[in-house]
């Protein structure tokens, strides 16, 4: 039996889960007795099944259906190894796993497999990112007619006000953020600062940097699970949703970064506030991609409602020195860590790829020695600036024709998520604005 599961006896379940393209967990569950076959030999999904759409259907069109038979890959365990399920009333545990085909190759359509590509462009340059997330979200109670703030497990009230930074939004909620924590440290997620943000019952919780990227990503991955399955224990509804509330801010999930080299320094510092070249041409290669890779950042229908100027969602293409207004930004402090702030991907976003995105483009601004254009000052939403595609079907159009995208990820990927977001467009289209919401605020 594997070492996890005979040092915890208690566990008689495990699932195993892949992320497909919307980061939705696809796996099975097996009884633990039979958990050595899978660590061993791995498990066989259909490849499609990294290629669903937010529903959990079949693309319509897609090659990997009837065109080639519905094919199996073959998912193999990630590095992560098993983690516990403390969402769950019954002792479960994660076997997050990958996709790959029958011959040995990774599956160009598993997006883990996108950011570890990304990743050995960096390594055979003698780079390594260092990478962390801040994760906003909203807890809400969803049982009624419309969505409102959940009730106080401490006071018993309802609060319907917007809190930034207040200590009492967070002892209101003492009891679930004390349970998070916990859970964060049985599953070795970092979970470091908790706030409360703009919008009604919203927060975010950063998790500490990381040297390894594709760790950081699963981190991002599983605390996404966690959280929503943590809040349903307590009575309520945990959300990453871009935007569940027409009058409030949305959520993001900033990424922060810089690169070491081989010898563990970090070539974004100079040793002052400016950083190095490397670093401006990290931030043009960013900059030059936003507007492609906006899919990516802003992936579902209600994405866009919070990409609206004056609502803490950048809108404008631009960079700032510690400027909260621009869409990547230069945060001040100890020049040992300098490092880059993406502020333009929601809370709804798949991390892997947007972590694949970001980094994939600050590579190619390195590799072309690509100049930014002179840092903004000011209130970037009053200038006037190249802005982000403000609506989906643009946004699915100008990433399918791209010429920079296949730079960073697979044609295949490229495709396989098209087609998703193509089909998702369709019939949503035909949804009222609550069934909207009903499917985004779980999946999400």
């Amino acid at each position: 039996m594997h070492n996890y599961l005979r040092k915890n006896p208690q566990v008689h379940s495990i699932r195993v889960a892949a992320a497909d393209l919307n980061g939705q967990p696809r796996g099975k569950r097996i009884p633990a007795r039979f958990a050595d076959k899978v660590v061993s030999d791995g498990t066989r999904f259909p490849l499609s099944v990294m290629n669903l759409d937010i529903w959990g259907e079949d693309i319509d069109d897609s090659p990997l259906v009837f065109e080639s038979g519905d094919r199996d890959g073959v998912l193999r365990p990630t590095e992560r190894g098993f983690v516990p399920m403390p969402w769950l009333s019954s002792p479960s545990a994660l076997l997050p796993i990958w996709m790959f085909r029958d011959d040995g190759r990774p599956f160009e359509g598993d997006p883990r497999h996108a950011l570890a590509a990304v990743l050995n462009r960096y390594k055979a340059r003698g780079l390594k990112p260092v990478v962390a997330v801040e994760l906003e979200f909203f807890l809400i109670d969803d049982s009624g007619k419309s969505l409102q703030v959940p009730v106080s497990p401490r006071s018993g009230k309802r609060r319907k006000a917007a809190e930034i930074m207040s200590i009492r939004a967070l002892d209101a909620f003492d009891t679930f953020f004390g349970d998070l924590y916990d859970a964060c440290e049985e599953m070795d997620i970092p979970a470091d600062t908790a706030i409360s943000e703009a919008g009604l019952g919203q927060f975010e919780i950063n998790l500490m940097h990381q040297n390894d990227a594709l760790r950081a990503a699963d981190d991002a991955w599983l605390f996404k699970m966690l959280l929503k399955g943590m809040a349903r224990r307590h009575g309520f509804a945990a959300s990453f949703m871009a935007k569940p509330y027409e009058d409030y801010s949305g959520s993001g999930l900033h990424m922060h970064f810089s690169i070491l080299d081989d010898a563990g320094r970090n070539v974004f510092d100079d040793g002052g506030p400016q950083g190095t070249d490397t670093l401006r041409h990290a931030v043009a290669g960013c900059l030059s991609a936003i507007h492609d890779s906006a899919l990516v950042f802003a992936p579902h229908g209600n994405s866009y409602d919070r990409l609206v100027p004056g609502n803490h969602a950048p809108t404008g293409i631009c960079w700032a020195y510690e400027n909260r207004t621009a869409a990547v930004r230069i945060p001040s402090g100890n020049p040992a860590a300098r490092r880059i702030e993406h502020r333009v991907a929601g809370g709804d976003v798949n991390p892997y790829l947007m972590i694949a995105a970001v980094l994939g483009a600050a590579l190619n601004g390195i590799e072309d020695g690509a100049e930014p254009p002179a840092p903004i000052t000011g209130n970037a939403y009053d200038l006037d600036l190249e802005q982000m595609p403000t609506d989906w079907a643009n946004a699915i159009d100008i990433f399918a024709n791209s010429e920079l995208m296949p730079r960073i990820f697979d044609p295949g990927l490229i495709r396989n998520f098209v087609l998703t977001k193509r089909q998702e467009l369709h019939y949503m289209a035909e949804l009222s604005p609550a069934e909207q919401v009903d499917i985004y605020l779980d999946t999400v």
